[in-house]
Order: structure tokens, then sequence, then C-alpha cells
């Protein structure tokens, strides 16, 4: 085993054990922010209130040692109140630019689907292009930078529903799942009291940095770059009556997906789930991908890359019930 990896693997191990002193289990939610850090991708955290989103989010933010902002989204929210405006200065007769919150290396936006278009068409530049224009001049975001937002699933008053676009920068969609009984009971010891709990920083721009380069190291054979090819064209319905998706003809017509799908997943989404993969060696100190690694990324990946049809909706099908199906059927290299 290399070296390099052996040691990334001993820091992840750490950067765990640290988190794990404030948050009680949420396994899923740790590993998808260590993985959005190491990719340099956005992750979108979804799960009801008091599930320790926000926490997670700080916590990882200290460890890590960048620097941190939060956003609380609200329906009155301006795009100005997001990426900065230009201010006039009176003694000059010129203006400045005054920067917002979004210029800093993670960037916590809290219940992101409480805001309106202009709000989220703000972000989405940020987002995607790393840059936010302020007036008529473009502004270069600081390098690292990561979008960690989180979203409430069950109050839909006051909420809008994020743009496809928008969702398909975010590299993962995470859901937050109910502690079970034995981690409920340690969370209630403590209190409402983690968040005092200091934590080591383990990280620093620099490591980032290095760890993200060492992902490039991390081969994926063409075979298994394929498959991932096949997972995600499977997630796409028939293109017209004549020209059907070879992905989604290779699986039995029994078990055929396509009619609870209105929109698949992107190429976008192929290149999410190579990184994710990667990361996810990576993290087990290999520097090469093996099926298991796409599997274990494919639901955070893709979940959000699905538009259902009413159909899905009719018979209760969830994404994650078609993408596991798809991994069930999708043969292996």
């Amino acid at each position: 085993m290399n070296e390099k990896f052996t040691e990334y693997k001993n820091l992840i191990g750490s950067i765990k054990s640290e988190a794990a002193k404030r948050i009680v289990g949420q396994n899923q939610v740790i590993d998808g922010i260590l993985t959005a850090l190491v990719c340099g991708g956005h992750i979108l955290l979804e799960g009801v209130p008091g599930l320790a989103k926000t926490l997670a989010v700080k916590t990882f933010a200290e460890i890590s040692g960048l620097d941190f902002k939060r956003i609380q989204f609200t329906p009155d929210l301006l795009p100005a109140d997001v990426s900065g405006t230009l201010i006039y200065e009176q003694g000059s007769g010129k203006f400045s630019v005054r920067k917002g919150p979004v210029f800093t290396n993670v960037v916590l936006a809290d219940e992101i689907n409480r805001s309106p278009a202009k709000v989220q068409s703000a972000l989405l530049e940020a987002m995607a292009e790393k840059q936010v224009t302020i007036g008529e001049e473009s502004h270069a975001l600081p390098k690292p930078f990561i979008v960690l937002a989180t979203q409430n699933p069950i109050e839909q008053e006051g909420t809008y529903n994020l743009p496809e676009a928008e969702l398909d920068r975010f590299l993962l969609k995470v859901i937050v799942p109910y502690p079970t009984p034995q981690e409920e009971v340690a969370i209630v010891k403590s209190a409402g009291k983690a968040n005092e709990i200091p934590v080591q920083q383990l990280l620093s721009a620099e490591k980032l940095e290095k760890m993200q380069s060492l992902l490039n190291e991390v081969t994926c054979d063409d075979k298994l770059t394929e498959y991932i090819v096949s997972l995600v064209g499977a997630t796409r319905p028939l293109q017209g009556k004549k020209q059907a998706n070879i992905a989604i003809r290779a699986l039995p017509k029994k078990d055929d997906v396509s009619r609870y799908i209105s929109f698949g997943a992107s190429p976008r989404a192929g290149i999410a789930l190579l990184q994710a993969a990667k990361a996810h060696a990576l993290f087990n100190g290999r520097d090469f991908v093996l099926p298991e690694d796409i599997k274990e990324s494919a639901l955070s990946v893709l979940r959000h890359r699905i538009v259902l049809s009413y159909e899905a909706a009719a018979d209760g099908v969830c994404a994650d019930d078609l993408i596991q199906k798809i991994l069930e059927l999708m043969p292996l290299p």
C-alpha cells in the first residue's frame, strides 16, 4: 500500500474521531461532508430539524481550519445579502464593492429552499463559476470554496423548489436520518451542549489541496468508467419512440424503471460519481477504484439529479428505490 495513501487514510480516521466528539452517529453525513471537501464539491443535507446538520457543518469548518460563514436563507433575502453590493462613497464620489458572506471558504446555506429565484441565481453563479458578479465586474471567490446547504423536507409553506440547474451543481445529496435509540440517549445526555466541546484543527487549505491532488492519482479502470456511464444512462427514459437508451435496453423489460422517470441524470453526474468513488477509495487507503466504491457513492450522487414522473408519485416510488433497482440489475464489469 502506498505510504501517502496510508497517511491520508489515518488522517481521515482522525478527522472522523474528532467530529465524533460533537456528532453522535450520522456516519453518512460525516462521510458526505468529507467527500465534498476532498472533491472540492458542494453538498446538500436534507433532514428534519434537530438532527445536527448545522452542527456538523460548523464542526467540520473548525476541524478544517477554513474560513466559515453562515447565511440563513429567508423569503425576504436579497441577492446582495449573499453576493454583496456596490456602496456609494460620498467623499470620493465613487462606488466601492462591499463583499457579501459568500466570499469565504465554507458557506453554510441554512434552509436553502426558503429563498426565491433571484437569490438562488446569485448562489448558482458562485457554485458553478466560483465567482460573483457585482455591478459590471466579476470577483473570484477564495480557494477552496464549498457550499454546504441544508433543507427541511417536511415544511413546504414559504419554500421554493431548487432549480434543476442548481441541484445539478451539488456533488452529493445526503439524507440525514433519525438517530438510533442508543445514539439518542447519548444526545439527550449531552443536554444540547455538544457545540461547546472543543475540537482540534487537523486540516488546512494546504493539506486539503494536497488531498485533492492525491485524488487525481487514484486510478479507475476503463471498464469501471463504462459501468459508471451505464448507471447514469439507465436513469434516462426512452428518447423518443424509435431511439432507446442503450443502458435502459440492457435491463430486463419487467424491471424497466424508465416509466417512473421524466428526466435523468446529466453527464455531470458521471463525473461526480467517479470523483466520489475515488474519494471513497482514498478514504480506505487505496489508489484504485473498486465497484463497491461506485455502489457506495451512487445514491448520494444520483438521487437529486432524477426528476420523477407522476406515475412514480402515484405508485409511491422514490429516486432511491429506482437507483437501488438499477444497481441490482446492471451487470458488473
